[in-house]
């Protein structure tokens, strides 16, 4: 992972993702309360090949750990990817 923050091609894929989130509205800061749980994130990474196993794209997914969350605490719905015909 250190080796992915030192890497220009894997930094451009990681601000690629952030700008994801603002362009969508998805995200937004909010300030820390005492009363708040923080729920932590990770930087998934993954490279895209094509037929030949040379490397296409380099994929950066933020991924929230949700193992911390308590349903109607933390959460009060669960959303995940839907793959598209």
């Amino acid at each position: 992972m250190n080796d992915a923050f030192n890497d220009n091609n894997w930094i451009v894929a990681m601000q690629d993702e952030l700008n994801q989130f603002t362009r969508n509205y998805v995200w937004f800061l909010v300030p820390r309360s005492d009363d708040m749980n923080i729920i932590g994130t990770k930087w998934v990474f993954r490279n895209k090949m094509d037929e030949n196993g040379n490397i296409v794209r380099n994929k950066v997914i933020l991924v929230a750990k949700g193992y911390n969350q308590e349903e109607g605490i933390d959460f009060y719905e669960t959303h995940s990817l839907v793959a598209r015909l």
